[in-house]
């Protein structure tokens, strides 16, 4: 047998075709290479059209800086003395940590407000109108009925112990207040401004930032502008251990009265297990909203209950 000692390998020359093709080939791709803005061969252009915004047509961002937004916040919270809104509601209790939500469809409301901190809410059932519930608030102390329940609750605003088996018990006016009126940026906290931009969505943030004791930072606030028109789309307010207080979102801006305002929000409160949907059927912008209609007597033969304290069936205006 044979042993070779030595690999041999054939080969043939090119063809003078073969030449001329790989010459074609190498001056095609070295002319894609160079042009780079052409929408040919090697690369290609495409628009971020975004979304919402139908898709055809790559929109405009708009620019700001960080001072320009934070006088738009206090621009828009200061031209809102009082109004007087008609909404459709829809209710929610859960919380999406814990995976479970259940919505109250078709719920009518009304909701006043008189700066600096008056507001009163009431919300009606579907198709019978009756009074689902009816809370007020000064911006210290709250009252809210539930007739579902014969139950008068009065306390603070400050929820500090929020109820697990009846949510709404949660409610305070308060919380509508803060989600339905962005406030101005504390003059005591620091700010910082982010450009969060990319292929689905294009928004400044502004990030509030309280210097507590020890020089500890706590974020306070998120608030959030859509570049395509810089109106505000969503505010995040957190506790001390950066816990969501308050996730609100906006959309449909409209002005009513020559006020903008949002015809569309999305409030949840996630730590007292409970949204809200508010979508704005009418609404009137500082044409004044008289004394009385803030004022929320206990019906008789309610019960009475102070948080704090046990509920009673005692008469109007007494607990044990």
């Amino acid at each position: 047998e044979a042993v070779w000692p030595f690999h041999i390998t054939l080969s043939r020359a090119p063809t003078i075709r073969e030449m001329l093709f790989r010459r074609v080939l190498g001056s095609a791709v070295l002319i894609c290479l160079v042009s780079v803005g052409s929408t040919s061969c090697l690369a290609r252009r495409r628009a971020i059209t975004r979304r919402n915004t139908g898709g055809k047509t790559a929109p405009t961002l708009l620019v700001a800086d960080k001072d320009s937004l934070i006088a738009a916040v206090a621009r828009e919270y200061n031209a809102v003395r009082n109004f007087s809104a008609t909404v459709d509601m829809t209710p929610a209790r859960g919380s999406v940590e814990k995976n479970q939500i259940t919505e109250y469809k078709d719920v009518t409301g009304y909701i006043l407000f008189r700066k600096p901190n008056d507001i009163r809410l009431i919300g009606l059932y579907p198709l019978v109108h009756t009074t689902a519930f009816d809370m007020t608030s000064n911006g210290i102390d709250f009252k809210l009925y539930l007739p579902s329940k014969n139950l008068f609750m009065v306390g603070k605003n400050e929820l500090t112990k929020p109820s697990t088996t009846n949510t709404l018990e949660n409610l305070r006016p308060q919380h509508f207040e803060d989600a339905m009126l962005v406030r101005p940026i504390d003059p005591g906290n620091a700010t910082i401004m982010e450009n969060l931009t990319d292929e689905d969505s294009a928004h400044y943030i502004l990030h509030e930032i309280h210097v507590g004791a020890n020089a500890q930072l706590f974020l306070r606030r998120t608030i959030w502008f859509n570049r395509l028109d810089l109106q505000i789309e969503r505010q995040i307010i957190l506790d001390d251990s950066g816990n969501i207080l308050t996730d609100a979102r906006y959309s449909d801006w409209k002005a009513w009265d020559n006020v903008p305002f949002p015809k569309h929000l999305d409030i949840n409160r996630p730590k007292d297990d409970y949204g809200v949907v508010l979508d704005v059927v009418k609404m009137d912008i500082n044409k004044g909203v008289a004394d009385y209609k803030f004022v929320l007597e206990q019906p008789e033969g309610t019960t009475l209950k102070t948080l704090g304290q046990p509920a009673t069936g005692a008469p109007q205006g007494h607990t044990e």
